[in-house]
């Protein structure tokens, strides 16, 4: 058990809002990043879906859909030290070297974005 998170790409007209998807209402994703226990990013990413307005009790399997301006912000607090310090349970611990692996999936996501598809973060512990 533990927090795993994911990146996830859909052609961008398929999904039409940010946050709050119900069962099946996504279609079908392909995944283009994988995290293991990195909370603070996971702490960002809750924090960008309280901001678009999510509504779940809980930030747990709940995908929220990033786009270039948020990946722009992402980037910015990656780079500048500033992602919250977050915990959880089952969360494990950010433990510095997480950079290089953030700003790959970034690249990823931008060229995604550039393709025509839409990014979504997801989570599950």
């Amino acid at each position: 058990m533990g927090l795993d998170m994911y990146a996830y790409t859909a052609p961008a007209n398929s999904i039409d809002k940010d946050v709050d998807f119900e069962k099946g209402e996504l279609p079908e994703l392909s995944e283009i990043h994988y995290w293991r226990k990195h909370p603070n990013l996971h702490g960002w990413m809750a924090e960008l879906y309280v901001k678009k307005g999510g509504t779940a009790e809980t930030f747990n399997c709940t995908p929220v859909r990033l786009t270039a301006s948020d990946l722009d912000e992402l980037e910015n607090a990656i780079k500048g030290g500033e992602l919250p310090p977050t915990s959880g349970f089952f969360f494990g611990e950010s433990i510095g070297d997480e950079t290089e692996d953030d700003l790959d999936f970034i690249a990823k996501a931008r060229v995604a974005i550039e393709a025509g598809d839409a990014v979504l973060y997801d989570s599950w512990w």
